[in-house]
């Protein structure tokens, strides 16, 4: 499959060491690009032989991120359609388990007779399948950007480096670009920057077969043209395509650091091009919001993960996005769920402003979540659950509200009494468990008068899920008799999609994933809500208006 004539390709690899950062390079080069009116998509591609990261556990991938049609992939979409605020597909993500699937499944369905099945050409060519894919059916991309996973020199990444080496000689002269991402440390006992990583990193590349036209420097000191002239000679591309990678304070700051180095005019150049200056000014604005904010608030986190921030990172860049609309700066306190009991739950969400109980999977940390819903309940602490934290509202709702004293979900106690919470009628029988959950954007009907119609302004959204269990419809009428309001239903009427109390001032809980469709300069209306009610919860505090009201955790 030849590429496309009209859209130009930018691959973006990484050296050295893994976590510098090539997903927040990939959406920054995105955001330029389309900031000077260029259509731009980004795809991510992972070594892994997973088919999807869905059923790996966050400690070891993060957070799984799921796109409108339903795709489980790799945190990095998140970063993508945060900067570029495009929605991505299934398109935009691929794994080696997938190209060896597809191609395996291929084999098997006959489509090879003859041929022995290799890596070159079978799944080279399979890559580059998945290559052009996003540029979409009718070559309507301007700059397709594809960012691979993993550190040159992986075994697993090879083949993945070879079919973009074939897919380059494949392009027409200035269609495609790659841009290397490397580090340069500085060795304090010496007092010197070190060019020699980056050097060993190019020439890794380079006995694969691929020249990098520019280099993205992660540097903690600034490159002075000493040193890019060292690099760029050793590196064989010129002093100006080595690009000073600054470390900066915050993410969104980096689109503007590589402007500064007018990364985008080097690539506009590189690929011949036809589009204006960037215009970054609003940009610049919702960055300058991040750093100069009027006030400050806490939320507290109470998951199971709750080691590893990466679990909730879309969730974490929500409270940026959201603290600028409510010009406050959002702190985080992390709150262990396994570590929560009712007598210690005050002194555990002490000095917070809100709660919020996010996804998960598994019987781990339950209890303490339901303790801490229950102290933010009844103390009128801003409460938001997303998925997990929806279905651990209902059951501290059943049990201290309802009475309903063993009330739980079939996922932790199979053969409990009151099962508030169950399996969705058409997950029974399933036992794959890769990409068989309740997956992608559905729709929601909302109730007028409510905290989710304000939020929205609409009465029918649609929002990304990821879940197996829902609320029991049989007991609804008991949850509604004793003060909880089913404020968002599925079309049919048949799955609970958002819940809120009476009687408290922001008490939230949604089935779906609001956090993964929440934009840098378009926050997501829950997540706005949600901080402007902790907001003032946290001015009453001050004022000595709020504060724990019941013995509750004492």
């Amino acid at each position: 499959m030849k590429p496309p004539k009209k859209t130009k390709f930018i691959f973006v690899t990484g050296g050295v060491v893994s976590a510098l950062g090539k997903g927040i390079a990939a959406a920054s080069i995105g955001l330029i690009l389309k900031q000077r009116g260029l259509k731009v998509t980004i795809q991510k591609f992972d070594p892994y032989i997973n088919v999807d990261p869905g059923t790996m556990n966050p400690y070891q991938h993060g957070e799984v991120y799921v796109t409108d049609d339903g795709a489980e992939t790799d945190l990095d979409l998140g970063h993508y359609e945060r900067f570029i605020d495009e929605s991505l597909s299934k398109l935009n993500s691929t794994t080696a388990g997938m190209v060896y699937y597809n191609v395996i499944t291929k084999e098997r369905h006959g489509e090879y007779l003859g041929s022995t099945v290799q890596v070159i050409p079978h799944i080279t060519d399979e890559i580059k399948k998945h290559i052009i894919a996003p540029a979409g059916k009718h070559d309507n991309m301007d700059v397709v950007i594809t960012e691979v996973g993993g550190t040159v020199g992986d075994i697993e990444g090879g083949p993945f480096l070879e079919a973009i080496r074939q897919f380059c000689l494949e392009c027409s002269p200035r269609q495609s670009l790659i841009i290397h991402l490397t580090l340069v440390p500085y060795i304090e006992n010496s007092g010197e920057l070190k060019t020699k990583p980056t050097q060993h990193s190019v020439m890794r590349l380079r006995e694969i077969g691929l020249q990098p036209d520019i280099l993205l420097c992660r540097t903690d000191r600034p490159l002075d043209e000493d040193i890019k002239r060292k690099i760029g000679l050793f590196c064989n591309v010129p002093p100006s395509h080595v690009i000073e990678g600054k470390n900066v304070q915050n993410i969104y700051e980096v689109p503007l650091s590589f402007e500064q180095e007018d990364l985008g005019g080097l690539i506009k150049k590189k690929l011949n091009l036809r589009c204006g200056e960037p215009e970054m000014t609003g940009w610049e604005k919702f960055v300058q919001k991040i750093y100069h904010p009027d006030g400050e608030i806490t939320i507290g986190i109470c998951g199971k993960y709750t080691q590893l921030p990466d679990s909730y990172k879309s969730i974490l860049e929500s409270f940026v996005h959201a603290g600028v609309e409510n010009n406050v700066k959002v702190n985080v306190k992390w709150i262990d769920s396994e570590e929560v009991y009712s007598r210690n739950a005050a002194n555990k969400l002490s000095g917070i402003d809100g709660l919020l109980v996010p996804g998960g999977f598994g019987d781990r940390g339950i209890e303490g979540m339901i303790n801490a819903i229950q102290y933010s309940r009844e103390n009128k602490i801003p409460y938001f659950g997303i998925c997990l934290g929806l279905q651990t509202a209902v059951i501290e709702f059943a049990r201290n509200v309802c009475n309903l004293k063993k009330a739980n979900s079939t996922e932790f106690a199979p053969k409990v009494k009151h099962n508030v919470i169950d399996l969705m009628p058409e997950q029974r029988g399933i036992i794959d468990k890769g990409a068989t959950m309740r997956l992608g954007e559905y729709p929601c009907v909302l109730k007028k008068n409510t905290h989710a119609h304000k939020a929205y302004s609409e009465i029918v959204i649609k929002e990304r899920h990821r879940h197996r269990l829902e609320v029991n419809n049989e007991y609804k009428s008991i949850f509604a008799d004793n003060g909880m309001n089913f404020v968002g239903m599925s079309p049919d009427e048949k799955l609970v999609e958002m819940i809120e109390i009476k009687d408290h001032p922001w008490f939230l809980g949604c089935q779906f994933h609001p956090e993964l469709k929440s934009r840098a300069v378009r926050a997501h209306p829950l997540f706005r809500d949600f901080i402007k009610a902790a907001k003032k919860y946290h001015s009453a505090s001050k004022k000595g208006k709020t504060g724990p009201q019941t013995k509750t955790g004492k």
